[in-house]
This record gives C-alpha cells, structure tokens and sequence, in this order.
C-alpha cells in the first residue's frame, strides 16, 4: 500500500508584504461597496440619482488616477512596477551594462527576470553582479518581487545548410562522436 501525496499545480500562498497588500486592497475594496451602496440608498430616497455640486462616482477623473485605479482593481501593480524597471534599467544597473545587457521578460508566477547579454563575458560578469542586483531591484519594487536574475548569452543563427533537412537533425555537428 503506497500513499501518494497529490501534487498541485496551484501558486503557493502569498505571504508577509504580498497577504498585506491583498489584505489591504481587499479592505479598499469592501469599504468603497459599502460607501456605494449607502450613496444609492440615499440618492434613491431623493428620487434618483441627481447630478450636483459635490463630487460623485460619475465625475471624469484624471487620467492618471483612472489609470492607479485599473492598476489596482485588475492586481496589475507587480507587472506595470517590473515594467518601468525595464524602463530604466540604464539607472538602474548603469550605462556600460545596459549597452551590453537587456531586460527580455519577466516571470510573475516565478518572480524571475531574464536578461540577455551580447556575450559571453557580459553574461558572466552579470551572473556575479545578480545578487547585488536582485537586492537592489528589490529595494525599488518591494520585497521578493525578483528572486532570480536568469542570464542569457548570446543567440546564435540557426544554421540551415542545403535546402532539404532531416527532421530532428541539429545540423552538421550531429554526425560527429
């Protein structure tokens, strides 16, 4: 009799800062219904909604502040924050590894930034500046945002040599012990 423990594909439990910020946003979210649904009972008891000299949910907002608002309501913050990272990453890990290294991706589910280097040197010498710069992409995002910097060397051609193929051939080297 064998006991298999289920695996599950399921993201793990946010914790510490990530539980407050879901917390809080959650909190935000119950008061703004209860101030909704008692602004509709009272506008009912007038005889519908009125438009006045005080402010309303129905007033145009700031395009700024429509935007904090998306952000918040659709739990966009850690991909719009890793993003503007992505935008400034000359500041942040200064000008002569930004000429030699780009940001390509990040992983939310993982919390993994991949960066490609256009070398093989740059990548290495960026695999031992990581840890300084996870911590310092930390400092700037929040705690656990990034956990791992994954670095990429450069991208070689793919070589086609000759007009037919074989299928799952790696080319010219396949053939050599």
């Amino acid at each position: 009799m064998t006991t298999e423990e289920p695996t599950s594909d399921k993201t793990p439990e946010p914790s510490g800062v990530d539980l407050a910020r879901v917390a809080l946003r959650a909190a935000k979210e119950a008061a703004r219904a209860r101030g909704d649904a008692a602004q509709q009972k009272k506008q009912a008891r007038r005889g519908g909604l009125r438009s006045g000299a005080r402010a309303d949910g129905r007033d145009p907002m700031a395009l700024g502040a429509a935007i904090n608002r998306l952000l918040t309501e659709r739990g966009w913050e850690a991909p719009a924050a890793v993003g503007g990272v992505m935008g400034r990453w000359p500041q942040i890990v200064g000008e002569d590894v930004a000429k030699h290294c780009v940001p390509e991706r990040y992983d939310e589910d993982e919390h993994v930034l991949v960066v490609r280097c256009d070398s093989t040197a740059w990548a290495t010498n960026l695999r031992l500046l990581a840890p300084a710069l996870v911590a310092r992409l930390n400092e700037d995002l929040g705690h656990g945002m990034v956990k791992q910097i994954k670095v990429l060397g450069p991208g070689g051609p793919t070589r086609r040599y000759g007009p037919l193929r074989a299928p799952g051939s790696t080319g010219p080297g396949d053939t050599y012990g």
